[in-house]
C-alpha cells in the first residue's frame, strides 16, 4: 500500500491543469485603437493571439489580405468595416472580427496618385467654386490616367487637359478642356508656397481659371527682397506667417494674385521633388508620361 500511495502524486503530475491546457489553445484576438478613426486613416493592429503559427487578415475594405503577425493598414475612405483575423496551427483555425468604423472628414480632402507616390491635398473652403468643380470632375473619373504634361523644376507640375489621355509621344499639350471656364477666386491667405494648388488658364482680362488644367507648385528659394518686390508690384502685404513660409519653404510669389490658389499637398511633398525632376523634352512634356488618378476622400 505504501508504494501505491507514493506513486498516486506521481501520476496525477501528469495531468494539465486547466491553465496549462489554455496556454496550449490556439486563439485568434487583436486589438485597434481606442481613438476616434477620420479618413484617412493608418490603423495599427496589436494581434494578441495564443499559440499561432500563422496569420491571415482580412481588412473589410476589399483590399488584398495580410499575412503579417501585427500588420498597419490604410483605410482610405469613411465607411464600418469588419476586420476578420485566422489564426492558425497546422490544420486548426481560430477567427476573431471586429467592427471598426472610420468617418468622413471634415476637410475636403483628396488622393493624387502617381507611380512615384500617392499626394493627399486639401481644398479650401474658401474657394467654393474651384473645390466644387475639381470635386465634380474627379467623382466623375475625369482625371484618371490624365498625364502631368507640362513640368518645370524649380517652377511647377501641371495636369489636367484631357487631350493627354492617351495621348502620343511628342504630341503638344495644355489647351484641352471643358467648355467652360472657372470664375477667379482671389484670397488673400492663400499663396503660392511650396504645394500649393493652383489653376492653370490662358490669359484674359477677368483672369479666370481653366475648366480642369490645375498646377502644383514646385517653386525655388524665396528670399525677402523678393517679397518685397512683388508686394510693390501688386499692391498688398503678406502677413508674417506667409513670409515665415516663403522663406521656409519657397514658392513662386510672381504668381499671387495671378492665378487662382485652391488647395494645397499636406502629405507628399517629395512626390512633387520626383516629378519635378523627370527628363522634359519640347514643351516641358516630360518624356516618360507621368499620370495621375485623383480620388476624392469621404
Amino acid at each position: 500500500m505504501k508504494k501505491v500511495l507514493l506513486l498516486i502524486p506521481f501520476l496525477f503530475g501528469l495531468v494539465l491543469s486547466p491553465s496549462a491546457m489554455a496556454q496550449k489553445k490556439l486563439k485568434a484576438a487583436f486589438t485597434t485603437p481606442a481613438d476616434k478613426l477620420v479618413a484617412p486613416a493608418t490603423v495599427t493592429f496589436t494581434n494578441i493571439s495564443m499559440n499561432a503559427e500563422a496569420y491571415e487578415w482580412d481588412f473589410g475594405d476589399s483590399t488584398a489580405v495580410s499575412t503579417e503577425a501585427a500588420p498597419v493598414h490604410a483605410y482610405k475612405h469613411s465607411g464600418n468595416y469588419t476586420v476578420t483575423l485566422k489564426a492558425r496551427k497546422g490544420k486548426k483555425i481560430s477567427t476573431a472580427k471586429q467592427m471598426i468604423q472610420v468617418t468622413a472628414p471634415e476637410r475636403c480632402l483628396v488622393e493624387i496618385e502617381t507611380e512615384f507616390g500617392t499626394m493627399l491635398a486639401e481644398l479650401y473652403p474658401s474657394t467654393p467654386k474651384h473645390r466644387d468643380n475639381f470635386l465634380k470632375l474627379a467623382d466623375e473619373g475625369f482625371y484618371d490616367d490624365l498625364l502631368f504634361h507640362r513640368v518645370i523644376n524649380g517652377f511647377m507640375i501641371q495636369g489636367g487637359d484631357p487631350q493627354s489621355r492617351a495621348a502620343a509621344a511628342g504630341q503638344m499639350l495644355g489647351m484641352g478642356g471643358p467648355s467652360y471656364q472657372v470664375p477667379a477666386e482671389f484670397v488673400d491667405e492663400l499663396v503660392h508656397v511650396k504645394g500649393a494648388i493652383a489653376a492653370a488658364r490662358t490669359n484674359n482680362p477677368e483672369k479666370k481659371s481653366s475648366g480642369s488644367q490645375f498646377y502644383i507648385v514646385h517653386g525655388s528659394p524665396v528670399q525677402e527682397g523678393t517679397l518685397n518686390q512683388v508686394e510693390a508690384m501688386r499692391n498688398f502685404r503678406y502677413t508674417p506667417e506667409q513670409r515665415k513660409a516663403y522663406l521656409e519653404n519657397g514658392g513662386t510669389p510672381h504668381l499671387d494674385r495671378e492665378y487662382t490658389v485652391y488647395g494645397r499637398v499636406i502629405e507628399g511633398l517629395e512626390i512633387i521633388d520626383k516629378i519635378a525632376a523627370v527628363e522634359t523634352g519640347q514643351g516641358d512634356r516630360p518624356k516618360k508620361d507621368v499620370k495621375m488618378k485623383v480620388r476624392v476622400i469621404r
